[in-house]
């Protein structure tokens, strides 16, 4: 397993098969690149599972937060091992309106050092800086806990240039 990146480590590019829910209800498909999104930060949410309980009370609160981390200058990205069609239902049961990314394979979660035995991966929470810089990171152990949308924010506030 890779170590988990250091505070000012450049992020490793990474593309990604998602999708996000748009205001007309239409689940827009799509790759996500990291060097692709240079020049705004990004919060980049890793959660275990779609429709888990604790995995919907993150994206819930993410997704009701999203104005706030937008006015913040930030785009959110949700990850998870599941595929599109997971996401979608996922998205659409929830009213989730930011996109939810696909690591099948677990490569990006493998990448930031997040993998686990059993879950998968740990439920983790990223913010890269315009430059694609790691700005600010919180990793769970056990992944029953997340920074609300308010932390993100704050966090997000304290980005120059």
């Amino acid at each position: 397993m890779a170590n988990t990146p250091v505070i000012g480590d450049a992020v490793v590019d990474f593309r990604l098969p998602g999708g996000h829910l748009g205001d007309d209800d239409t689940f827009h498909r799509g790759d996500y690149s990291l060097s692709e999104h240079r020049g705004s930060p990004l919060v980049l949410a890793f959660y275990p599972g779609d429709g888990t309980p604790v995995c919907t009370a993150q994206l819930c609160s993410y997704s009701d937060g999203l104005e706030q981390l937008r006015t913040a200058g930030a785009t959110v990205w949700g990850i998870s091992p599941q595929g599109l069609d997971s996401h979608e239902a996922f998205a659409r049961a929830r009213s989730l309106r930011m996109p939810l990314l696909s690591d099948h394979g677990r490569s990006v979660a493998k990448s930031f050092g997040i993998t686990a035995p059993l879950i998968g991966l740990r439920r983790s929470v990223f913010i890269v800086d315009r430059q694609g810089r790691l700005h600010w990171k919180h990793v769970t152990a056990v992944g029953a806990t997340y920074p609300p949308a308010a932390t993100l924010a704050e966090r997000l506030a304290t980005l120059t240039g």
